[in-house]
């Protein structure tokens, strides 16, 4: 989804994308609730990940750092979201 996002998706301002993220991509990472409680480490990085990417597809936050490049967006990250839900 995050690909198809990136490819069809010509005029790119960050609104935009944001909600698309939101309504897209982030739906399929939270969907199973075996994905969201991974038990390595290695597994939540591969969560995270996807979101990584999804920051770095605007220009002028590339060069921030991925904590940096959230916090410009307003999105949490997604270890940080599960840790809210599950409270």
């Amino acid at each position: 989804m995050l690909g198809m996002i990136k490819r069809t998706i010509v005029y790119k301002n960050p609104h935009i994308l944001v909600t698309l993220y939101k309504s897209l991509v982030r739906p399929h990472l939270e969907y199973r609730c075996s994905a969201w409680s991974p038990y390595y480490q290695k597994d939540k990085d591969s969560f995270e990940k996807v979101q990584r990417r999804f920051t770095r597809m605007f220009k002028e936050l590339k060069e921030l750092d991925y904590h940096d490049r959230l916090q410009s967006l307003g999105l949490p990250s997604l270890d940080t979201r599960r840790a809210k839900e599950s409270r």
